[in-house]
């Protein structure tokens, strides 16, 4: 009799944690968005993981419900507080994860691959030079010297205008200040022949030619920078070429971790997407994150505007988490192998991904 009763004891222990992890009659399940994975359509979550965790609450006939979490460490922390039943996503199994979580066979062979922009694969040195100085900042720096070309230039021809033996050719605003504006630029490029007459006129293009020599620094190093930054992102051709260059990752991320064991300097966002964003306004040289979900948008958002660089590397697995010791985590693997077998898996592997996922 007191054996009986210390093993319910015992299963009520045992399975309080899962009737904890419930809403009504609904299993909490952790998630997060990460396209192709987990996002929302209409309205409605949907992906891989969405899809292949219906097919095995559907095999174990169970009720859930989908808690969407922010980032990997809020999906961990949630199942290890139990406030979840479990976690689904494209979470990565490792070593250090498994001491506090327990984790599902692999539902999927993942790994990390590296994201650059477009431009930055190009080969030509043509194409690096042309995409490296037609940028929103440099056209601007070319709008405000023409700008500043016209202020000496009006100045030299109010003072010019009238002395006989002039700078000036012309005393008529125009063609007369086409003179004196062609006259400005060649200062401002060391390059002017003439010096004005008057001395007024002499003072202000004293104070003009000091003002070109400190432009003309400031815009050589402009270019230049913009340049070796150009070069520097088309170098990355693998992980051999990420140390000494800013990625972007994800917080909580296994390449985050991967990054920094290869002293790479890291940005961390809270999502993918700001990653993204990132990489095509040239705040980073490269994107290192999980491979799906890079290729993923490589071929459908980021078409044309982003490319993978080399093959994947740091190979893992992806995994469905539990709390330690749960009782879901046998019955969850026999329906993930159920899947396996009669083909249900594949099918979401084509679906998603192309190919298939044996």
């Amino acid at each position: 009799m007191n054996r009986l009763l210390g093993f319910f004891i015992f299963y009520g222990c045992l399975t309080a944690g899962v009737w904890a992890q419930t809403s009504g009659d609904q299993l909490r399940v952790a998630t997060r968005i990460v396209k192709p994975f987990v996002f929302e359509d209409k309205g409605k979550l949907t992906g891989f993981s969405v899809e292949l965790w219906n097919e095995i609450a559907k095999q174990l006939n169970l009720k859930s419900e989908f808690v969407v979490n922010t980032t990997v460490r809020d999906l961990l922390a949630s199942v290890n507080n139990h406030e979840a039943a479990l976690g689904i996503a494209a979470i990565s199994i490792t070593a250090e994860r498994e001491l506090q979580w327990d984790f599902s066979q692999p539902m999927f062979d993942a790994g990390l691959q590296i994201l650059v922009s477009a431009q930055a694969g190009e080969n030509s040195m043509f194409a690096n030079v042309f995409s490296g100085i037609l940028t929103r900042d440099f056209l601007l720096m070319i709008g405000a010297i023409i700008a500043l070309i016209a202020v000496p230039a009006h100045i030299v021809w109010l003072l010019e205008r009238r002395p006989s033996g002039s700078l000036l050719t012309h005393r008529s605003y125009f063609p007369g200040i086409f003179e004196a504006a062609w006259w400005s630029g060649a200062t401002l490029g060391a390059q002017a022949d003439q010096m004005p007459k008057s001395a007024l006129a002499r003072v202000a293009a004293l104070i003009w030619m000091f003002t070109s020599i400190i432009l003309i620094a400031y815009f050589t190093a402009s270019v230049t920078s913009n340049l070796t930054l150009q070069q520097l992102r088309g170098d990355i051709k693998g992980p051999e070429d990420l140390p000494g260059k800013k990625i972007a990752s994800v917080k909580g991320s296994t390449s985050v971790e991967y990054l920094r064991q290869h002293n790479t300097e890291v940005n961390e966002f809270a999502k993918v997407d700001e990653a993204y964003q990132a990489l095509q306004q040239g705040q980073v040289a490269a994107v290192v994150y999980d491979a799906p979900v890079l290729l993923h948008y490589a071929s459908h958002e980021g078409k044309g505007k982003v490319q993978t660089a080399g093959a994947i590397f740091r190979k893992e697995n992806y995994g469905i988490v539990f709390p330690d010791k749960s009782p879901l985590r046998k019955r969850v693997n026999e329906a993930l192998l159920k899947l396996r077998e009669n083909g249900t898996y594949d099918q979401l592997y084509k679906k998603w991904f192309g190919g298939n996922g044996s």
